[in-house]
Order: C-alpha cells, then sequence, then structure tokens
C-alpha cells in the first residue's frame, strides 16, 4: 500500500504534466490557425481580377510616372513665374579728346529695367503646363494597363494550361486501362509481344505528357506571379475556361487609358495653341534710373520704355503648327474610337464561332469518341479488334478533348481583346493619391 506522500507526488506530476500539455497547446494553436488560414488562402483560385489587381499595383512603371508628376509640377511651378528685372550702368563722355579727357565731363547712368507681361501669357503658359502634367498622368496609366493586360493573357495560359493537365491525365488513364488489357492478352498468348511494348511506350509516353503540362502550367504561374514578385503558391480553377457567358452581354464601353492618353496630348496641344497666340501680343518694358554729371556734380532721374513692333514676326508659324497638332490629335481619338467599335464587333463574331465549335466539340463529338472507345474495348476484350484499334480510337477522344482545350482557350484570347477595346477592367486602374 503505497503512501499518502506517494500518493502527493504522484498527484503533482500529474498536475505538471497537465499543465505543459495546455501550455504547448496554448502555443501552438496560433500557428495552427495561421497554417489553417494559409492553406485556405490557397484553397481559394486566384481570379482573374485578383491577378490583374496585383499586377497593376505592383507596376514598376508607376515609380517613374511619379517622378514625371513631380516634375510636371515644377514646370507648372516655372510657368507661372514673372520674368526678371534687370539692373544696368552706363558710362559716357570719358577718355575722349579735348574736354572729354579723363573722367571730368564724365556721365554715369544707373537703370532699372522692368519687362511687363501681360497676365493671360502668364496664365495660359500655367495652362498648358497642367495640361502637360494630366498628358503625363494619361501615359503613366496606360503603361500600368499595359502591365494589367499581360496579366490577363498570362492568366488565360496558365488556366488553359491547367486545363490541358486534366485531358493529359486522362490520356494516362486510358493508356493505363488498355495496358492492363493488352498485358493479360499478351501473357495469354492472345496478342504478340511487341503489343504490349508498345503498350507500354503509350504508358511512357502519356506520362511525360503529363510532367510536360504540370511543368508547363507551373512555369506559366511563375510568370504571372512575377509581374507581382510572387510565388507560384496559388491555384487556378481550370472551369474558368469554360466560362463562355460573356458571349450573352454586351460589353460596357469605357474610356480606355490608350484614348485618355490621346485627350490628354488633344488638350496639351489646345493649350499650347492659346501660349503661341498670346506671344504675338509683345510686352513693354518700362525703365527708370538716375544720371550722374562728373563735370559740376549734378544728378538727374530718367524714365522710358520701349515695346517691340510685330513687323516681321508675328509667331503666325507657331500658332498654325500647334493648332495643326491639336487637329491631329482630334483626328488620332476618331479613328480609335471607329477602330474600337469595328474590332469589338470582330472580336464577338470569332468568339460566338469559337462558343459554337466548343459546343459542338461538347455534345458531338466526344460523346461519339467516347462511345467508340467503350465500343472498341468490348471487340478488344472479344478478340474482334486488334489493340492498334484500342489505341486509335482513345487517340481521337483525346484530340477531341485537346481541340475543345484549345478552342475554349482561343475563345478567352478573344474575349480578352475585347474587354482591353472595351475598358472593361478600367476600374482596377490604381490610382496615385500621392500626386493628385
Amino acid at each position: 500500500m503505497k503512501s499518502p506522500h506517494m500518493r502527493g507526488n504522484r498527484a503533482k506530476r500529474q498536475l505538471a504534466s497537465a499543465g505543459l500539455i495546455a501550455a504547448c497547446l496554448m502555443v501552438a494553436t496560433p500557428f495552427w490557425a495561421a497554417a489553417q488560414t494559409t492553406a485556405t488562402t490557397q484553397s481559394v483560385p486566384l481570379s482573374l481580377a485578383e491577378a490583374m489587381t496585383r499586377a497593376g499595383t505592383a507596376d514598376p512603371t508607376v515609380t517613374a510616372t511619379n517622378r514625371r508628376l513631380a516634375a510636371a509640377d515644377a514646370n507648372i511651378r516655372q510657368a507661372g513665374v514673372r520674368p526678371n528685372p534687370t539692373v544696368g550702368i552706363d558710362a559716357e563722355n570719358f577718355l575722349g579728346s579735348n574736354p572729354y579727357n579723363g573722367l571730368n565731363s564724365a556721365e554715369f547712368t544707373l537703370t532699372y529695367q522692368q519687362e511687363m507681361e501681360r497676365k493671360p501669357k502668364r496664365q495660359a503658359r500655367v495652362g498648358a503646363a497642367a495640361a502637360e502634367k494630366e498628358l503625363v498622368r494619361a501615359e503613366g496609366r496606360a503603361r500600368t494597363w499595359e502591365a494589367m493586360n499581360t496579366a490577363q493573357a498570362l492568366w488565360i495560359e496558365a488556366v488553359a494550361a491547367e486545363a490541358e493537365i486534366g485531358v493529359a491525365r486522362e490520356r494516362l488513364k486510358l493508356a493505363e486501362q488498355s495496358h492492363a488489357e493488352i498485358s493479360r492478352r499478351v501473357s495469354a498468348a492472345r496478342d504478340p509481344l511487341f503489343a504490349g511494348s508498345l503498350s507500354d511506350t503509350e504508358v511512357a509516353n502519356a506520362r511525360i505528357a503529363v510532367d510536360q503540362a504540370e511543368a508547363k502550367a507551373r512555369q506559366l504561374k511563375l510568370q504571372l506571379a512575377a509581374l507581382w514578385g510572387g510565388g507560384a503558391d496559388f491555384t487556378l480553377d481550370a472551369a474558368s475556361l469554360e466560362n463562355t457567358s460573356a458571349l450573352n452581354a454586351e460589353p460596357n464601353l469605357m474610356e480606355t487609358p490608350d484614348i485618355e492618353a490621346l485627350r490628354a496630348r488633344q488638350r496639351a496641344s489646345t493649350a499650347q495653341i492659346r501660349v503661341e497666340t498670346t506671344r504675338r501680343v509683345q510686352d513693354p518694358t518700362f525703365s527708370a534710373g538716375i544720371r550722374y554729371f562728373r563735370a559740376d556734380g549734378s544728378a538727374a532721374f530718367l524714365v522710358g520704355g520701349s515695346i517691340p513692333l510685330n513687323r516681321f514676326n508675328n509667331n503666325q508659324g507657331n500658332i498654325d503648327r500647334t493648332r495643326a497638332e491639336a487637329e491631329a490629335a482630334s483626328a488620332d481619338i476618331e479613328v480609335a474610337e471607329r477602330f474600337r467599335q469595328r474590332d469589338i464587333a470582330a472580336a464577338t463574331i470569332r468568339m460566338n464561332n469559337l462558343a459554337q465549335e466548343a459546343k459542338r466539340i461538347e455534345a458531338e463529338v466526344i460523346p461519339q469518341a467516347e462511345k467508340a472507345v467503350s465500343q472498341v474495348r468490348e471487340g478488344f476484350a472479344r478478340g474482334g479488334f486488334t489493340y492498334r484499334d484500342v489505341i486509335g480510337a482513345q487517340q481521337t477522344l483525346i484530340e477531341a478533348k485537346a481541340r475543345r482545350v484549345e478552342v475554349l482557350k482561343s475563345f478567352q484570347v478573344e474575349k480578352a481583346g475585347r474587354d482591353r477595346l472595351a475598358g472593361q477592367w478600367v476600374p482596377l486602374i490604381p490610382t496615385d493619391s500621392t500626386n493628385p
């Protein structure tokens, strides 16, 4: 029988063990929860909108655009600066002959001159500088837009690669099923040995195709993630390739950054017309000073003024040049809008054709090919067909499914082009709050 002292020590050890286990659980719980959160986050497929948002947010050209905007701000400040005054000094009637020998008859004049620039000129310069800043901003958005469209193209390629993995795995599954039946027949001496070798080759090729498809998908995911400096630790839903619902929706046209840049260029050209027009009006220059007569030590004040005459140069050439540039920018906008409407209509037609082809392959070709595979296998099991018939039927089925994936990929590529023309993803372009 154990003493009370021994029973007390045992109870203390059990209590200490329980406390240690509780402490370990408390420490491990946050890490387990974080791991669960990470797993949940990674299990959610990366959507197209998320991929484009990440690419736009991490666009490296934003830094250069911000510096160009800072330069444009400095240009606006400089455009509003008045002309500097001029201080001059003249010396007359010295070092000459007779009474003007030496400095006794010298006259010294100190003057202060100021060009009186007209206010509309400064306003026109500031307006032109502000228009140039908006052009810089629009061109920066266009560069970010290009990065986002690159992300969209890579996302489509990656999703299609995921779908190709499914086709490759199905090919491997069919090859392994056929290999089992062919091996059984070869073992029973019902088929020659080389039939088994060919079946082994087909299985090996199918495995290589799976490995290549998986490597291609990973490489495309890495290229996509490189746009925001990430890794390929995300999933993509291959079923996204099947979505052809965009065909039933009329695209909602928005102004794309390309056209925004053209309009900003037009505004900059129009603002420059005003600058050149104000320059044809000359500004007067007023001066005031004091003259000192050394001969008798007297002094006198003087005032004056001047204004250039528009006799030869009235700046008409620059006015005509800027007006022509503004008209050219306006024509570019009209052409871009016309081509946009045309290209959207053409893309919609191509999307419709591709969607119909994918639908017919799914409804007409693949069921027949699957039926042929089933029939050939049944006949092969009874000895009515050769292994070549089995492989041929399976190849026809796989080619049909691969063709469907290719057609759906082409559909999504056409949709991406139409999205770009329509400006569907323009709201996802990040806004720069550091330089309003």
